[in-house]
């Protein structure tokens, strides 16, 4: 049995007249919106400073207000004398809950 011949210009012809008309109906989609991105909302956090005695464990003994370091000198050193490790007076910035 004889084959029907196929011609390939015709073929063709067809196949690029398919592409451009799928060529515009792509053209004309729109493109997707973009998403805005969000931004992080950022949480303001009010601190309040404090003078803080340690041990030499870094364990907090005693916690006294920003204007009062001379007593938390006192404290540490009355704490020194009277055991055998050393206390320290340190900065302590602790976060004010309203």
């Amino acid at each position: 049995m004889a084959r029907k011949v196929l011609n390939r210009k015709e073929l063709r012809e067809e196949n690029d007249a398919a592409e451009r008309t799928a060529g515009k109906k792509t053209a004309t989609k729109k493109a997707p919106a973009k998403r805005k991105k969000r931004t992080k909302v950022v949480k303001e956090v009010r601190l309040k400073a404090f003078w803080g005695v340690f041990s030499q464990s870094l364990r907090r003994v005693a916690l006294f207000e920003y204007s009062q370091r001379a007593e938390a000198d006192k404290k540490a050193a009355d704490l020194n004398e009277s055991q055998k490790t050393p206390h320290f007076v340190q900065l302590v910035k602790e976060v004010i809950e309203e």
